[in-house]
This record gives C-alpha cells, structure tokens and sequence, in this order.
C-alpha cells in the first residue's frame, strides 16, 4: 500500500464517523480561536497605547491638575492657585531641559448645536503648535494656527462624530456651531477614529479623537465661564529637548510646582515614556496569561484526539491484523493513524480560525476596543495544534503498528466471531460442543385409557 493510498483510508475512516471526529476537534477549534481572540484583543490594547503615547510624545512630560472634590476647592485654594501659566513659565525659566511648555484647557460644554441639531462631545483648548505636534488626523480644512491664538478668535476643529451628528453626510468647512453661548466656525474636520470608544493607558488619555472639538486655548480662557475655584489650565505639556531624559525631567519638575503651589497636592506629573514600558510589561503578563489559558484548551484538545485514537486501535484491531495479514507495513498502519490524528488537528485549527476572527470581530463591535488580528497569532495557534495533534496520535499510531497479526485476528474472533456464527445457524465451536450437555429426553405421562393405545398381551419384550 501506498502513501496515498494510507491516506485516502484515513480520510475514509473519519468521514465515516462524522460525529465523533466532530466531537474531537472541538478542543482544537476552541483553543485556536481562543488563542486568536485573545493575541487580537492585546494586539489591539498596544496600537491604543502607542496611539495614545503619539498624541503627547515620547519626549514630553504631562503635567495635570487633580480632581478636586467642590468642598475641598476653597480650602486648598488658600495654599495653591492651581496650575496656572505662572507654572508654565517657571518650568520654562528654571529647568534648562525645558524647550516648550504647552498650555491645555478643558471646557466643560452643557450644549452643543448646529443647524438645529445637538449633540455631546469633549472640547479642548490647545496651543496652535500642539494641534501639529499630536498629529491630529485632518481629513479636510486646515487646523488654527499662531494668528487665531493671538486674536482669540472663534475657530474649531471638530471630529468627524461631531460633523455626522450636526451635518450628516453635508459640508462642515466654513458653517457654524454653538458651544454653550459661544459660536465658533469651523475651520477643519478630522479623520474618522478607528477606536470609537479609546483605551486609556495608565494616566494618559484615549488615543480616539471620535467625540472631541479643538479650540484655541486663548479662546477657551478668554471666552468661556469657568468656575473660579478651578485650575486656570487643565494641563501642561513640557517638551523635553533632544537628548535629555525625560524620567530625569520629570523629577526636576515635581518639587519646583510643589514649591509653586505651597505643598498642595493638586497636580500630578506623567510621564509617557515611563508609562509606554510599563504598557509593554503589562501587555507581556496579559498575552502570557491568556496564552497560557489557551494553551490549556490546546492540550486538553490534545488528550481528547489521543483518547479516540486509542480507542479506534482497540475497535479496528481485527482490521489491523487483516491489513497486515494482507502485506501492510508496520509503517502504514503508523502513517494511517498519524494520518487521521494530523487531520483532526487541521480541521479543528481551520476551524478554530474562523471563530477566533469572528469572536475578535464581535468583541470589538461590542465593547469598541480596537482589535488587531496579525498573521503571526494566525500561525502560532495553527502551528501549535498540528504540533498537538501530531504528539497526541503518535502514540495510538506506534501501539497499533506493532500488534501482532495473529493476535489480532484471534482478538476479534474471541469476542464477535462465535456469536455471529450462532445467530447465523452456523456449526458452534468444537470447545462448545464438547462442554454441553444432551438434554434428557421428557418423562413419559400417563394417559386417559380412551387414548393409550391397548398393548398385545403376546408382545413381550425384546431381550436384546
């Protein structure tokens, strides 16, 4: 017998028993897919988080005012102002790997409308140089620059949510929208956000843009109510010059706003680069913890396909000694249950692609994570199966190259063959024959006298 021929009988034999190979590679399909969906979704959280870092920078430290509860404002407002452009200036002034010192201010919008319209969003004042600096995706229009700052002028930026919620699928560039009592004309339109609903990353913000308005950030002071026992700024971002280490940085920067701010524990210093390596850390325990997990459902795929292979050697043995009485090769039988097993693992892996795909698809569309699905995940669960698959038949397959023929065919003969002559009619065993028993011939009954037939009173007896 040929190898295609081996393989063409192992394939014959699974499809003849559709349900339990089925049931066997339900461990492989489950332990692909959930290695799959589980390398997408960490996949994903890492292109959030250096999406995230992007927007400030690896060269930047965040400086940030803390939430402070409204009954708390007053009383530490007599330590400390906030984090005011006093601050922005010192850092600049006193740190000399401070080259720019960036100013943020976060308004708090109770309407937006347009066009009879309204919707909800976040809008954010910055300075001219970070709105090129982040690199906000601009999908039309141009974003504000040094001009619109200086004349506080009534220009925004907004995300493409904002322009569908207020225009639909209409022009934005040049029309005008209402933030709280403040008009402002729009002057540029971002791309579309793939992650609708963001991963922060530690302290740092969502990387989405989905729901946000940019302002100039002295059009945000000037012309927008705030309440007076706030911050003046929401944030600082302080650019570190090239070659500086931005970790070193940052301790310079801690203990001179402590001193600017009397002690008060109102603001909080990040730093990206920091943040960015613990991520990385972080997404490294989150793979190896799933992976591990999925790795479980692989093996224990892994034991269900050894299980039957086991016991398809136990169920086919007469097969086995007729195939080798008839001339097949120890390596034959051995290559078949490979064969069958190797199968079982391709099928399951195949399979378990479909549903991981699917299952990152729908985890994305549900919680609006961004999922990355990457052909090495794709290749890894694959490789790891066949590999699996490949472990858990090689065992079956060496117990069956290696039954002795004879014993074979007296195996299933033993247990089927004589009760399958029985019922048939056939001859019974000679060892049977000899160890029954002759069944007594029945006692004779008397008889009614009308019945019994009247013996010859000159019949006698035979004495022979």
């Amino acid at each position: 017998m040929n190898t295609g021929e081996t393989i063409t009988t192992a394939l014959a034999n699974l499809s003849r028993h559709k349900l339990r190979t089925s049931l066997t590679m339900l461990g492989m399909v489950f332990g692909v897919g959930a290695v799959i969906a589980m390398l997408s979704i960490g996949a994903g959280a890492e292109k959030a988080a250096l999406e995230a870092i992007a927007r400030l920078g690896l060269d930047n430290v965040v400086v940030r005012a803390k939430e402070i509860k409204p009954e708390d404002r007053a009383e530490l407002r007599k330590k400390s102002l906030g984090l005011s452009p006093r601050d922005a200036e010192a850092l600049k002034e006193a740190i000399p790997a401070v080259s720019e010192v960036r100013q943020q201010v976060d308004v708090d919008p109770y309407k937006i409308m347009a066009a009879g319209e309204t919707t909800k969003g976040k809008v954010i004042g910055v300075t001219w140089q970070q709105s090129r600096e982040t690199a906000l995706p601009l999908r039309e229009g141009r974003l504000f620059d040094r001009l619109d700052e200086e004349q506080h002028a009534q220009v925004a930026v907004i995300s493409d949510g904002i322009r569908k919620d207020l225009f639909g699928l209409g022009p934005a560039i040049g029309r005008e929208l209402k933030v709280n009592d403040v008009w402002l004309e729009i002057v540029g339109v971002l791309a579309a956000s793939e992650n609708k609903e963001g991963l922060g990353v530690g302290d740092l913000p969502a990387a989405s843009t989905a729901r946000e308005i940019y302002i100039p950030v002295t059009t945000a002071m000037r012309k927008f109510d705030r309440d007076p026992l706030e911050a003046p700024l929401d944030e600082l971002l302080v650019r570190v010059k090239d070659g500086e280490s931005t970790v070193a940085t940052a301790q310079l920067i801690t203990p001179l706003i402590e001193r600017l701010h009397g002690g008060a524990d109102d603001y909080e210093v990040v730093v990206p680069e920091a943040l960015l390596e613990q991520s990385r850390q972080t997404q490294q325990i989150f793979n190896l913890v799933m992976g591990s997990i999925a790795g479980i459902s692989l093996l224990v795929g892994g034991i269900g396909i050894m299980n039957i292979m086991l016991a398809s050697v136990l169920e086919r043995t007469r097969e086995i000694g007729v195939r080798r009485a008839i001339g097949a090769r120890p390596k034959d039988i051995r290559l078949q249950f490979l064969t069958e097993a190797f199968a079982i693992s391709i099928l399951g892996g195949l399979s378990g692609i479909v549903i991981g795909i699917m299952l990152a698809w729908i985890i994305a569309a549900w919680a609006g994570w961004s999922t990355v699905i990457t052909v090495s995940s794709i290749v890894l669960a694959t490789g790891v199966s066949m590999t699996v698959g490949l472990a858990s038949g090689f065992y079956p397959a060496v117990r069956a190259s290696k039954l002795n023929p004879i014993e074979a065919l007296r195996y299933e003969y033993r247990d089927t063959s004589a009760h399958q002559v029985r019922s048939a009619g056939g001859p019974r065993p000679p060892s049977q024959i000899a160890s029954s028993t002759i069944t007594p011939p029945l006692q004779s009954r008397p008889c009614p006298p009308s019945r019994c037939p009247t013996a010859s009173p000159s019949t006698k007896p035979n004495p022979a």
